[in-house]
């Protein structure tokens, strides 16, 4: 099964911007749709962003659309979250997954992702 290592992560002020990183082991990372999801503490996991294997089909949550941008570079089996204008309520634990199946478009539904990194803490202070 493929790892996944977020990276990126921190303290930040609100108005601020960090780059979530995550790095897939193995080979097949350019065949599969990836995501990041996140849980805030005492909420359920909610989806953040969504990105086809091929990088065309990009999807975001309503509260992060035009504040975040997904993007992938495979030759480096990497996955990005730019984050931008960060809010407190923006806190959260990130965590990015690559669906279970390849080809795949993207897809907002955690069911429809196999694996998952331990992810990384996002904290905007006000």
């Amino acid at each position: 099964q493929v790892q996944l290592v977020e990276s990126g992560g921190g303290l930040v002020q609100a108005g601020g911007s960090l780059r979530l990183s995550c790095v897939a082991s193995g080979d097949t990372f350019s065949s599969y749709a990836m995501g990041w999801f996140r849980q805030a503490p005492g909420k359920e996991r909610e989806f953040v962003a969504a990105l086809s294997w091929n990088g065309i089909s990009k999807y975001y949550a309503d509260l992060v659309k035009g504040r975040f941008t997904i993007a992938r570079d495979n030759a480096k089996n990497t996955v990005y979250l730019q984050m931008n204008k960060l809010k407190p309520e923006d806190t959260a634990v990130y965590t990015c997954a690559q669906e279970e199946y390849p080809n795949g478009l993207g897809s907002d539904q955690a069911s429809d992702f196999g694996s998952w990194g331990q992810g990384t803490q996002v904290s905007v202070s006000s």
